[in-house]
């Protein structure tokens, strides 16, 4: 295991309770995940890469959630002019490719990701139906509840990534 289960910190998503209650906290389970992952590591290790060419690292994903609650909570769901935090039209990849064996480019990830789930916590809490609607400029009128699904299904994604990544690293495993 990767933590014993009485020392794990993550909260259990609750096995019974009001659909908002279940989604977010699949959610905050996931979330803690990959802080979990990427706990006790130094600069040099978040920023490794999985295997040539991939330019996936620890840090990377923490970038690239970043910029994922980014997009879907402020600009999606809120309708801001908030544009992505690490790539752009002329680097698509930057999330990834900027993540570089730095403690300053370590702590202003975590400091992104961190304030961008504060944002997304808020705009839940404060929505009160899942039925409202953002604009995605590919789908069109998203609901709130689809994104929340689709924030679960893409922590899970990255988090199995993540496991692949620390047991390249420390050879650590599990959930």
């Amino acid at each position: 295991m990767f933590v014993e289960p009485d020392a794990d910190p993550r909260t259990d998503p609750a096995l019974r309770g009001d659909e908002r209650t279940v989604l977010t906290g699949f959610l905050a389970w996931h979330r803690e995940t990959l802080e979990l992952k990427c706990s006790g590591l130094d600069p040099e290790q978040l920023a490794r890469r999985a295997v040539t060419p991939s330019t996936m690292s620890l840090l990377g994903l923490i970038r690239h959630l970043a910029d994922v609650e980014r997009g879907w909570f402020r600009r999606v769901m809120a309708g801001q002019d908030a544009p992505p935090i690490y790539y752009s039209e002329l680097d698509p990849d930057g999330e990834f490719t900027g993540a570089v064996a730095d403690a300053e480019v370590v702590a202003q990830a975590w400091t992104s990701w961190r304030d961008e789930v504060r944002y997304a916590e808020r705009f839940v809490a404060e929505t009160g139906d899942l039925s409202v609607t953002g604009n995605h400029r590919r789908h069109g009128p998203v609901s709130l509840r689809w994104v929340l699904t689709h924030l679960i299904e893409e922590y899970a994604r990255h988090n199995g990534h993540a496991d692949l990544l620390r047991e390249r690293i420390d050879g650590r495993v599990g959930e």
